[in-house]
């Protein structure tokens, strides 16, 4: 925050601004806190620090700007620099072993078979209701975030690389193997409760 330029607000206007502009994001900043920790205790926490950080530097919000995506990019860093590291969560995803199973050629030769993919998916989504939650939550955090961000919330990609402080490009690459991780559980759910996706898709 310290390349933006501040701009010093009476402590009413700053407190009328604060309130309109930031407490109706608390719903989704609670959604996404429970999301990373799975804990209601430590989403509160995350969302009450967030709130905390937001009014210490409010001042360096533009005002008309995507109050949302500033929120959370601040809750994501607070993730990352306290709640993660007493977090149960799996450690970091190992970037290099899932390039070895999702390696660039078989990504770049998915195109042929996108369609039945997703309308596969799309179907299994319809018969597993809160499975897809289940599995969502089973995902490695780095990939749960960005299909949280994408696919909960819609921001779009030049949103989600300045929340998560990464390229577009790399946005683009984690949330195409997110995706492919959970329809893989997906489908293997589905599956167990005795739906052929192959069957139904030729027919």
């Amino acid at each position: 925050m310290s390349e933006e330029k501040a701009n010093k607000l009476s402590k009413e206007e700053k407190d009328r601004r604060f309130e309109a502009e930031l407490m109706p994001v608390i719903g989704p900043l609670y959604n996404f806190a429970f999301r990373l920790t799975l804990d209601e205790d430590d989403a509160n926490d995350l969302v009450q620090e967030t709130y905390l950080k937001a009014y210490r530097f409010f001042d360096y919000f533009e005002q008309g700007t995507n109050a949302k995506a500033w929120l959370f990019r601040i809750l994501k860093n607070s993730f990352i620099n306290d709640f993660r590291k007493k977090s149960k969560q799996p450690a970091k995803v190992d970037y290099n072993e899932v390039e070895s199973y999702y390696n660039t050629e078989d990504v770049e030769g998915e195109g042929e078979m996108a369609a039945t993919s997703d309308m596969r998916s799309q179907a299994v989504q319809e018969l597993i209701g809160d499975e897809v939650a289940s599995a969502l939550n089973s995902l490695p955090v780095d990939f749960r975030t960005v299909i949280i961000l994408c696919d909960l919330e819609g921001f779009t990609y030049e949103e989600m690389a300045k929340i998560l402080d990464i390229p577009i490009g790399t946005v683009r690459s984690r949330l195409h193997r997110a995706r492919n991780f959970l329809k893989e559980k997906l489908e293997k759910y589905a599956r167990t409760m005795g739906y052929d996706a192959d069957s139904e898709t030729e027919e």
